[in-house]
């Protein structure tokens, strides 16, 4: 499977929210969506309006065909881009999001595409093809989520079903953090992002999903200044040293990465996480996106972490 760099995917995850339509621009924060009651159209997120439902929904974001599907605009959707996984039924193409090409994306005849990274200025690009577009960015918090969701159900009709499905990640989420067991020390985690040792800090959408679990990021003092953007490099030396009760992989698939190969690193021998066979597999897909299965995410965190004794 094809997959960003560590430091692309930091510099991706690090990106501010934005909604473009027009030639103009707005921060998602800045304007909340307007209108669309009901599914009726039309309907305004920021400053793009859709004068009527969406048929052709191309989509260039792995997470945002996964919201689209989620809340019943799937059969909206007529092309997603090389990276769109799951569901197994979304229409994959050969178009990319890291490298997007106007014409051929154009090509499709789009009435929205949905973009999460305004690489070599596509949205500008397609704007002036009068195509409409939203840049709904990397997530930097659960409300980022929910807003996306949002948004994502009133541009396509679905504003009851987006938000039945945040209410049902709330409601989840909640029921797996509600009996946490309370310890007198929190467990230490580390989060792989490649076997380059790039990790991920607390002050990061996915750092703020171990927070939910009670967990400490041994990654937290490499970046305290924010310099790396919540994504530093950590050293062998560091991880050993820190000696994390945890090790949660989220380089998998890309890099073939598992107990066994971590159990094999040198000077890991004595890490509690080796020692004690609390080494955590994670889908790198689910670990690297903002979208409902979030959810699943937490709940393999919570798993593997309850089963230490408080």
């Amino acid at each position: 499977m094809s997959r960003r760099t560590p430091r692309l995917f930091a510099a991706a995850l690090a990106a501010g929210a934005l909604l473009l339509a027009g030639c103009a621009e707005k921060t998602a924060t800045d304007t909340p969506a307007a209108g669309g009651s009901g599914g009726a159209f039309p309907v305004s997120v920021g400053n793009l309006t859709l004068e009527k439902r969406p048929e052709k929904i191309v989509s260039l974001s792995p997470t945002s065909t996964e919201m689209l599907f989620a809340i019943g605009a799937g059969k909206q959707v007529t092309a997603v881009d090389d990276q769109s996984n799951y569901p197994a039924d979304a229409p994959k193409s050969d178009l990319s999001g890291y490298q997007p090409n106007a014409e051929a994306i154009a090509g499709k005849n789009p009435d929205l595409v949905v973009i999460a990274n305004d690489t070599n200025k596509i949205a500008s690009q397609l704007v002036a093809l009068k195509i409409p577009v939203l840049l709904a960015p990397a997530a930097s918090t659960l409300d980022d989520t929910y807003r996306q969701l949002t948004d994502l159900g009133k541009l396509t009709g679905h504003p009851a079903e987006a938000d039945a499905v945040v209410r049902k990640m709330k409601d989840d989420i909640t029921a797996l953090t509600k009996d946490l067991p309370k310890r007198a020390e929190k467990l230490t985690y580390y989060h792989e992002l490649g076997p380059e040792l790039y990790s991920a800090t607390s002050k990061t959408f996915i750092g703020t999903i171990y927070a939910l679990a009670g967990l400490e990021n041994i990654a937290d003092p490499a970046d305290a200044d924010g310099k790396n953007g919540g994504y530093p490099q950590l050293s062998q030396e560091v991880i050993v040293k820190a000696n994390p009760d945890f090790v949660f992989l989220a380089d998998t698939k890309c890099c073939q990465q598992n107990a066994d190969t971590v159990k094999a690193r040198s000077g890991w021998g004595g890490v509690t996480a080796v020692k004690n066979n609390q080494i955590v597999a994670l889908d790198d897909d689910i670990a690297s996106r903002w979208g409902p299965r979030v959810v699943d995410l937490l709940k393999a965190i919570v798993d593997a972490t309850a089963k230490v004794p408080a």
